[in-house]
């Protein structure tokens, strides 16, 4: 049988509507992956950072805490601990200000949840392109299937042939675009998952690095670990 079906054939014979779907498709595979593995290796990163952060206790003052924590500018843990400093020395030392009605706790607390943010909306930098090629591949691939159905049945009308073979050809070929998008949107959406799981441990351990950076700035002790 000298006729081809498959991807190759869509594509040949596909009008502009079926290409640019197909493309479209393309990019957001190409864009959902590139973000699930930029996002993977920081997660990895991360995580890496927040076990080696515990040694940062273990330190005899805050500057040989701060050596441990290394110099690299995106270490979380590094920054909240020197924006605590900071915030500290900043309240010890300044002259009336509208901030001056907080004490030092509140100040603490509030200079610290503010580098949380920071580091919360760039940890999840990305996550909406996840979100949206998860949710709108299906549909985009599934309009490729419809206008490629619709446009079989013109050409098989126009022909005058309505056999088995003459239908199941162009349309099993139209189907393929709903598959497409199928598996495009799936490794989004599994993707998606892991990244919310694996960010919500990250910022899980910073937050208890913070809350005990709260203690040991505003107590100069740090927070008792409860020992199972």
């Amino acid at each position: 049988m000298n006729t081809q079906f498959g991807l190759a054939n869509v594509w040949s014979q596909g009008d502009i509507v079926t290409k640019t779907v197909a493309l479209l498709l393309f990019i957001m595979s190409l864009a959902s992956w590139m973000v699930i593995v930029i996002k993977t290796l920081d997660v990895v990163k991360y995580k890496r950072i927040a076990k080696a952060a515990e040694d940062f206790w273990h330190s005899e003052d805050l500057a040989a805490g701060l050596t441990k924590l290394g110099s690299d500018p995106s270490n979380p843990f590094r920054q909240l601990a020197l924006e605590g400093r900071e915030a500290t020395l900043h309240h010890r030392n300044t002259k009336a200000h509208l901030h001056d009605t907080l004490d030092v706790s509140d100040w603490v607390t509030r200079t610290l949840r503010n580098a949380i943010d920071e580091f919360t909306s760039k940890l999840q930098s990305g996550m909406a392109i996840l979100a949206s090629v998860g949710s709108t591949a299906p549909f985009v691939g599934l309009f490729g299937t419809v206008w490629g159905i619709y446009h079989a049945l013109l050409s098989i009308g126009a022909a005058g042939q309505a056999t088995i073979d003459k239908v199941a050809g162009p349309i099993g070929e139209s189907l393929i675009m709903t598959a497409l998008g199928l598996a495009v949107a799936i490794p989004a959406v599994l993707g998606y998952n892991a990244l919310v799981r694996g960010n919500k441990g990250v910022l899980q351990k910073l937050n208890r690095f913070a809350h005990d950076l709260h203690a040991y700035f505003v107590t100069g002790t740090r927070i008792a670990q409860a020992t199972h």
